[in-house]
Formats: C-alpha cells, structure tokens, sequence
C-alpha cells in the first residue's frame, strides 16, 4: 500500500512541474475557487436581502389597499334580516411624516452600500484562501520530491558503507549510522506524503477540486513601490474601510430619524363599502398625529443612537489603525520572505559545494560515512528552507495585496465574469410588485444552476 501511494505521489509531483494540456496555474484556481465558493454565495444572498430593505422602504411611501369581506348571523328577531353580509375597500397612505420614511430608504441605501463592502471582503478571503492552498499543495508536492531523493541518496550511502565494510574500509557502526538515517529518511518521507494528501484535501475546500498539474507561477503580481504607497492605497481602497464609513453615515441617518420620530405623522385615507342590501357608502379620513408621552422611550431612543454614532466612529478610526498595522506586517514579512529566499539559495549553493567535497573526501579515506551523512542533512535543510522561503515569498505578495484592499478578480484581471451586485439591485429597488423580478429570475437560475 505504502508503494501504491508513494507512486501515486511521485506522478503528481513530476506532473506539478511539468506544463501539459492539463496544467492548472494560479489564475484557473482562483477562477475556480471564486466561481465555486459557497461563502460568496451566501453573502451574494444577504446583500439580495439587504436589496429588498430598500424595496421595502420604498414602498411605505405608497399607499396600501385592502380589501374586507364579512358575514354575520343574528338571533332572530321580528321584522329583522337574521343574517348581514357587507365588503368594504380601504385605501391608507401616510402624506407626511417630517422625514421619517426619507431617511429609513437612505438607511436601507446604505446599508446595501456597506454590505457590498462586506462581500468584496468575503471575495479576498475566499481568493488568498485559494491562493495559500495552491501554494501549500507545491511546497507539499516539492517536499515529498525532496525527501524521496533524499532516500534515494542515504540508500546509495548505505549501500557504499556496506561496501566498504566487506573490505575492511568502515565499521559496523559505521554502516548502522547510514541504516539509521535511512530509515529516518523514509520516516520523513511518509510524513511528505501525509502532508501532501493533507494538502489536497485543503486545496479541494478552498478551490472545489482536486489539484491537477500545478504549474508554480513565477512572476507575483505588483503591489507597491514602497510602504508608505502600499499603506496610502489601502486607506483609500480596503474594503473594511468603507464598509466602516458606511456604517457611520448610517448611524447618523439614524439619530436624524429618532429626532424625527418626536414629530407628527399625517396619514389619510379612503374606505368604499356595500352591505348585503346593496347600501354603499364612502368614507374619507384625514389623521394627523404625535406621541405625547412615551414613558421616556423616544428619547432613549435618541441618545442610543447618538452612542451608537459615537461607537462606530470609534471603530471606523481603530479599523484605519488596524488596516494600516496589517499593511506594514504584510510589507514586513515580504521584505523577510524576499531576504530568506536569497539568503536561502547561497545556503544551497554552499551546501551542495560543501556535500560534493565531504562525499569525494570519503571516497579517498579522508571523512567517515557520518561525515557525508551529516553534509547530506544539511543540504536537505538547505534545500527545504529554500523551498519554504520561496512559498512564503508568493503568499506574502498576495497577503500584502489582501491587506490594501486589491486582491480581487477585477484587480487580479482574471478574465472572468463577475458577479455584478447592482443587477438584482436596480430590479427590485423600487419595490415591483412581482414576486420576483424578471432580473431576479434569471439570478435564481444561476442559482440553481450553481447548485447541482
């Protein structure tokens, strides 16, 4: 069994750093995780349910017809009709309530504002969580190549040890040191493995498939020339951010409607009725309103909202602070990763000079078979702290480009279709009276589409 999975392992890794027809790069994951993910799915639904808050804040702007229909029996009586049957119509619509209904349409404008916001951060969540995955499955594919030529080396060591031994060159213990790092080797081999199988599995939750030939990108995308443009870009762009303003803009639009709940309302209405004897009536009214006297709640309800005001200006301004602080440890661990990459290839280059020399001088006698062992472990760590160096560099550009707001497909230019948030928007934002509207149906379509 452990054969049939180290072969199954080794034709992903010669596959991974292959191009085939197959060959999957960064762009058909991200593609792949974007068009898939049921987290921006979810969301897409939210801000659909914050599309029909405006709908329905509109539509309290309009008047509202009912329609009532009842019967009645009577104990009888003389000369009485023992049963009463009559429909009426009612028509009500409020004409003026000093802004009240103004200001809930701009909290529902608002909030579907802040909740696109809320979806684009979503997208750059489920896009560097796709592109750690991919990145996770090559360090885990190159790992296992590594340490399968590292067994690979170890078994010829031993057998040369053995070999020696038969003629007197090395001693047993000698030949037991190479058999235990051997075994150690294999160890560390079926831990690759493991990893890799591990890997595989994240990167089908993250991307919504199995990894094909993973083609190792080689160039990142731009960020910034410096720290200061990169923190000046995510002040201006990160989504968070907006999403905070636009809570506050909320916020105030709702101290402006506790202040205008204290105030009257006008309301009038029009009710066309007709009993059983075909007696029809029609009655106009004008009503015009206010509360007196609340037992203190309007007012509590005033300054909640002025707290809740001040709060979320305070956590518009932290979110700036905390967006800034991710930007410059993201800019820090990308200058650390860019500095462990190089430092990472003279380590490897040092490394392999120093194996090839240790390995030659054992050959004539010079250097024990725990000598070579020892140059061939540290050319292993060099190897696998390069490959590791050169992981973190790429998710490292892309974590920095998560953290000024940019790491989105329209950023990314990935070539796709997006979802466009405004379609379902503009077809319910003035509240139709359909059940769903024609653009809405062909939204759930793709829904259901995406659902099988």
């Amino acid at each position: 069994m452990r054969r049939l999975v180290s072969a199954a392992v080794t034709g992903c890794v010669i596959a991974a750093s292959t191009t085939t027809a197959r060959a999957e790069s960064l762009t058909d994951a991200l593609i792949s995780a974007y068009n898939s993910s049921n987290l921006l799915e979810q969301n897409r639904a939210l801000l659909r349910a914050a599309d029909e808050d405006v709908a329905q804040a509109v539509a309290t702007l309009r008047p509202v017809l009912q329609w009532a229909l009842t019967a009645g029996y009577a104990q009888p009586r003389p000369f009485t009709d023992n049963y009463t049957a009559s429909m009426s119509l009612t028509t009500q619509m409020t004409i003026y309530d000093f802004g009240r209904t103004p200001l809930a349409i701009d909290v529902a404008k608002e909030t579907v504002l802040l909740t696109r916001d809320v979806l684009v951060q979503i997208e750059q969540q489920v896009l560097l969580g796709a592109v750690r995955a991919y990145m996770e499955v090559i360090r885990a594919a190159r790992f296992v190549e590594l340490r399968r030529n590292n067994v690979r080396v170890i078994t010829s060591e031993v057998r040369a040890a053995r070999q020696r031994f038969e003629v007197g060159e090395d001693t047993r213990t000698d030949v037991s040191q190479a058999e235990a790092a051997l075994a150690a080797a294999r160890a560390a081999l079926a831990a690759a493995e493991g990893d890799y199988n591990v890997a595989r599995e994240a990167y089908k939750a993250a991307v919504g498939d199995y990894p094909a030939n993973l083609v190792r990108p080689n160039v990142p995308p731009m960020t910034a020339s410096t720290l200061d443009e990169a923190i000046a870009i995510a002040v201006r762009t990160h989504p968070l951010i907006h999403q905070r303003q636009r809570e506050v803009r909320v916020a105030e639009l709702n101290i402006a409607r506790a202040r205008a709940a204290m105030r009257p309302s006008l309301t009038g209405g029009v009710t066309a009725a007709v009993d059983h004897d075909w007696n029809d009536s029609v009655t106009a009214t004008l009503s015009l309103n206010q509360t007196i006297y609340s037992g203190g709640a309007l007012a509590s309800a005033m300054r909640q909202a002025i707290a809740a005001a001040e709060a979320d200006r305070a956590e518009l301004l932290q979110s700036v602070v905390t967006v800034k602080q991710d930007v410059a440890n993201a800019w820090t661990a990308l200058r650390v990763a860019i500095a462990s990459t190089d430092a990472s290839q003279r380590q490897v280059s040092a490394s392999t000079v120093a194996f090839e020399g240790v390995r030659e001088e054992a050959s004539l006698g010079a250097r024990t078979t725990l000598d070579v062992l020892d140059a061939e472990q540290d050319l292993l760590d060099a190897r696998a702290s390069l490959i590791q160096a050169e992981i973190n560099q790429f998710v490292a550009v892309y974590s920095l480009l998560a953290t000024m707001g940019l790491l989105t497909v329209d950023h990314l230019d990935l070539g796709i279709l997006t979802y466009d948030p405004e379609a379902y928007y503009d077809a319910v934002k003035n509240a139709p009276t359909r059940m769903v509207s024609p653009q809405g149906e062909k939204l759930d379509r793709v829904l259901r589409s995406l659902g099988k």
